[in-house]
């Protein structure tokens, strides 16, 4: 087993941390090798607060997986998320030099490039850059444009910016644990990866991910991201409920939530009563599940109303055949989903992160919450493939070329130049620079966050030089 075919995805929560690690089998299908999760301390709504806190539950949980996968771990895609998040759309623009050539992954490329040159405010910087749809010489909606003839080549992005110290400091703690971050994804479109449906995107759907922190949103329509958003409410806000509201301490209200909570209050009945251990010396307290279940309903209903807000400010409320479809660790508790469906109206269902898992991955790791790290291994998967692909392609092509008298035949250069053969005509000439052109379109698409990603490991290792 090659390591290369291995992705460790790292899912730093509010409630968790998990850690798992997968690779492909021969159905193309993910195998969960294994993963470890230990509770998060130092991590409050997606951002670290202790540093010292989340480096000791990071490297728990990277134990706990190396001991049930067999796989020593060094690096890891990472997810993020929280409250500092933020989202928005931009259209960039990139003349061509000639129209006349055939548009190639390079120009799409200068086109990312570009929107990371947008002014943010300060302590902000552009984490992720996604393009939506590409408009060539003024035609608009095209997904594809790799190949076509045009001047003006642009495109609608949609951008995702977070403050550069939160990103920094969980740099700072997987650095700290002995690993490396490969790269960095949004967390509620790696949770989509794990448990939407290609239909569900092209149909147009609202993907809810209640974590213990936040809760995130993520809107597909024709298949593209068309909104996200961050809501500072999850599972916590509704424990810290019931532990006011029930006057008891915040253990058993979260044991009260999990193995007793209900979203609606009227599946209850009044006579149906729990008893909660009293502390030292009293005695202990009854508490009815109605009045626990009107708790929780009332804080679900909080949440799910600002979901609609959230949608209705994206401009595609009209446009969700596929309604919502809810995950995360929030997504466990009882009647959830016909509650969603009564207040927003929408189709609703739970949405497990089996869509891309093999038959041999444990049971126990198809919980709504693993739907991140889950997703992180899979889209670490299809970059790494990606690579493969590239590079095999630039392979074939590099052993295709003739003696080149020792000058420089690498795709990777901007600038590169392919030897002229000796007795080649006009049309010759032609048919060698579309194979030129061909070569490089080859190469990989998608570079989301490189650039990012690339920044802020300079300033970290900047400021472990000055420390």
């Amino acid at each position: 087993m090659e390591s290369s075919d291995i992705i460790v995805g790292l899912d730093i929560g509010t409630t968790k941390i998990a850690v798992i690690v997968g690779r492909y089998n021969q159905y193309g299908k993910i195998d969960i090798l294994g993963y470890g999760k230990t509770p998060s301390i130092g991590v409050v709504r997606g951002v670290v607060y202790n540093i010292e806190d989340t480096v000791n539950s990071i490297t728990e949980a990277v134990r706990l997986a190396e001991a049930a996968s067999g796989v020593e771990i060094r690096s890891v895609y990472v997810g993020i998320a929280g409250q500092h998040i933020k989202s928005q759309h931009h259209r960039g623009s990139y003349i061509r030099p000639n129209g006349e050539d055939e548009i190639i992954a390079d120009d799409i490329d200068r086109l990312h490039e570009n929107m990371y040159k947008l002014m943010m405010p300060p302590g902000e910087e552009i984490i992720q850059v996604i393009a939506q749809e590409f408009i060539v010489d003024g035609e608009q909606g095209i997904k594809q444009p790799i190949g076509m003839c045009g001047v003006s080549l642009e495109a609608n992005f949609h951008i995702i910016t977070g403050q550069t110290a939160a990103v920094k400091n969980i740099f700072r703690c997987i650095k700290r644990a002995g690993l490396e971050v490969t790269g960095m994804m949004l967390e509620p479109l790696a949770s989509s990866s794990s448990v939407l449906s290609e239909e569900e995107k092209e149909a147009g759907v609202v993907l809810v991910d209640i974590g213990g922190g936040t809760t995130d949103i993520a809107i597909f329509q024709d298949g593209i991201i068309r909104h996200t958003a961050v809501i500072p409410f999850g599972g916590n806000v509704v424990t810290e409920d019931i532990r006011e509201g029930c006057h008891i301490i915040r253990k058993h209200a979260e044991e009260l939530k999990v193995k007793f909570g209900s979203c609606l209050a009227t599946e209850n009945k009044e006579e149906e009563i729990v008893a909660i251990p009293g502390l030292k010396g009293r005695p202990a307290r009854e508490i009815s599940l109605k009045n626990l279940a009107r708790i929780i309903e009332a804080r679900m209903e909080e949440i799910i109303h600002c979901v609609i807000n959230e949608i209705r400010n994206s401009g595609y409320e009209r446009k969700l055949i596929g309604g919502i479809v809810l995950t995360g660790g929030g997504a466990m508790m009882k009647h959830i989903a016909p509650l969603t469906e009564f207040v927003t109206g929408f189709d609703t269902r739970i949405g497990y992160p089996n869509e891309h898992l093999g038959k041999e991955s444990p049971d126990d790791i198809t919980s709504p919450m693993y739907a991140t790290g889950i997703g992180l291994v899979y889209l670490g998967l299809e970059k790494a493939e990606r690579e493969r692909r590239r590079k095999g392609m630039e392979t074939m092509f590099a052993d295709a070329l003739p003696e080149n008298n020792g000058e420089s035949t690498d795709l990777q250069g901007e600038e590169t130049e392919m030897p002229l053969m000796s007795g080649l005509d006009e049309n010759g000439l032609e048919k060698q620079e579309k194979s030129r052109k061909k070569a490089m379109r080859k190469r990989e698409q998608s570079r989301f966050g490189e650039n990012f990603f690339k920044k802020i490991t300079q300033w970290f290792e900047e400021d472990e030089d000055k420390s």
